[in-house]
């Protein structure tokens, strides 16, 4: 049997250590799907019901892992399907590869059906960008998507007409030009570079903490892997570590160091920190609503992408860097603070927070509250899940009322804010940690979007638990509108959707519960249960998300 073209893809992508594609078939990619068949033995395919699923299927997966995710769409409306879970991955820096299919090279041009020119389409969101135009450039072209989405944390784009999919792999169609080029010969190689500002910027970066009276810490996403470097920076500044929402596992939430998020999903020591901070210090963090940073204050930020430095604040001195690396050379510069008054008013106030924020989640209130539903969850949930939350409402009971302990994480769509989310990464993660607890907390309005795929999980028998606060409202846009002081329109649904049946139809558990006394051992029955679990919860639907 001859090699095809789209072989030497899949060949590549295994060569990268790819070895899971989220996607969908169509007659746009059959030539693509045949390599896949073929080396079926070393890469998975995981087959979806809508497309924009895969392609939150691959981010949720980059974002659980760290690696590449890859997701694969036929050409014109497929293609299309991807962009929503594309923009989330572009938006949130992480990496994933979407292969597409084209119109065979012989009708481009020509308005054949479906004929999407998917290398324009995805222009804006994909930092690189291609089509393939002979077999011969297949492994090269996929070598600089991959290393351009691995160095620069974002989206890449391979489109594949058909009729080269299908083609002889060793076809050389054509030459010409002044021969001054041998053919592309490259390596699947990356490695991270360590980067660490320069020691004169260290120092000055210093000198301008050691100076504050006030230093409070922000730490987002790019600071997760430097846990123990925040603690000890913090620890000597006596600077409260506030966390954005995309970071919140950056440093457990019963840490007596950290006061927790910001902004209207935060808390109010965080939010009172910020206000009197005559210095901060931002770590891996791109942190967008400005109205909660101090005004004033002077500014170190550490940030591996220059353009990203000063974006939101004033900064006195930038260091770019790698958070970890940058913080082990910094530690060194920096003095003890004798005067500890501004960390211990703001634990204080940490502690008071928690007496309100526990009276919230009280088992007397009827109907269910969600800030319950989320406490059960996180008092019985083990210590390394992976919880993704959907975007409304939900997203505040899950800053706010789900602890990060141990190596617990914290998955959601922080940038592009989309619905839809949390069941596809619930999904992935469960795909890329076999041997951890995934778990998904969504409304029931993100939930009903890409439900189908509730079917999936089944079908690969994969044990991810779906938590729904089903409050048969849009509820984040339902507060929004009474914000602005407009009467409310369009966020309500008649008739809320009973999605326990649904979970028995594909395969599943299914569990509805109505009454708090009856969720604390629904919530157990469904973890405990060996296979993918639904349990509805029908919820207060007027329980506002209120801002600390």
């Amino acid at each position: 049997m001859k090699k095809i073209a789209s072989e030497l893809l899949v060949e590549r992508l295994i060569e990268w250590g790819v070895d899971t594609v989220f996607g969908l078939p169509g007659d746009g990619i059959n030539g693509i799907m045949e390599g896949v068949r073929r080396h079926a033995d070393r890469l998975r395919f995981v087959l979806v019901h809508h497309e924009e699923a895969a392609a939150f299927m691959a981010t949720g997966y980059a974002k659980s892992t760290g690696r590449l995710g890859v997701c694969l769409a036929t050409s014109g409306p497929g293609g299309i399907h991807l962009l929503n879970g594309l923009y989330d991955a572009k938006l949130d820096h992480v990496p994933v590869l979407a292969i597409t299919g084209m119109q065979a090279t012989t009708q481009l041009g020509t308005g054949y059906q479906q004929e999407v020119h998917l290398e324009k389409l995805f222009e804006d969101v994909a930092a690189y960008d291609a089509m393939v135009h002979v077999p011969l450039q297949i492994p090269t072209l996929v070598d600089i998507a991959v290393r351009t989405s691995l160095s620069r944390r974002t989206v890449s784009h391979i489109t594949f007409p058909v009729d080269i999919q299908e083609a002889d792999a060793e076809m050389v169609p054509y030459e010409g030009g002044l021969g001054v080029a041998r053919a592309p010969d490259t390596s699947p190689t990356y490695n991270p570079p360590r980067v660490v500002p320069a020691d004169d910027d260290l120092r000055a970066a210093a000198a301008v903490l050691n100076e504050g009276s006030r230093v409070v810490i922000l730490a987002g996403v790019g600071a997760l892997e430097a846990r123990d470097e925040i603690i000890s920076t913090a620890e000597l500044l006596a600077a409260p570590i506030v966390k954005s929402l995309p970071g919140k596992a950056v440093v457990p939430d019963d840490h007596p160091l950290t006061t927790g998020g910001l902004g209207l999903l935060g808390t109010l020591p965080s939010e009172e920190a910020m206000e009197r901070a005559d210095t901060i210090l931002m770590v891996g963090s791109n942190y967008p609503y400005t109205r909660f940073l101090p005004e004033t204050a002077r500014g170190v930020q550490i940030e591996i992408e220059p353009t990203r430095v000063g974006n939101r604040l004033q900064v006195e001195v930038p260091l770019i860097g790698t958070a970890r690396e940058t913080l082990e050379a910094l530690v060194p510069h920096l003095e003890r603070k004798v005067d500890r008054q501004f960390l211990e008013d703001a634990q204080a106030g940490m502690v008071k927070w928690r007496e309100q924020m526990t009276a919230l989640e009280s088992p007397d209130r009827e109907p269910i509250q969600p800030q319950y539903l989320m406490r059960v969850i996180d008092r019985l949930a083990s210590d390394d899940a992976i919880l993704s939350t959907d975007c409304g409402t939900i997203t505040t009971w899950a800053a706010r009322h789900f602890d990060i302990r141990g190596e617990r994480r914290f998955l959601l769509s922080g940038n592009l804010a989309t619905m839809a989310n949390g069941l596809p990464y619930t999904i992935a993660a469960q795909l890329a940690n076999p041997g951890r607890q995934c778990i998904g907390f969504v409304g029931d309005g993100g939930f009903a979007m890409l439900m189908a795929e509730f079917n999936t999980a089944v079908r690969y028998g994969l044990p991810v638990k779906i938590f729904i606060v089903n409050n048969g409202v849009l509820g984040q846009i339902l507060w929004e509108q009474m914000a602005l002081g407009f009467p409310e329109i369009g966020v309500r649904f008649e008739r809320p959707f009973d999605f326990a049946p649904w979970a028995e139809a594909c395969g599943g558990r299914g569990i509805r519960v109505k009454k708090p006394g009856d969720l604390s051992g629904a919530v157990s029955e469904a973890l405990e249960f060996p296979g993918p679990a639904i349990v509805d919860v029908i919820v207060n639907p007027d329980e506002p998300p209120m801002p600390a």
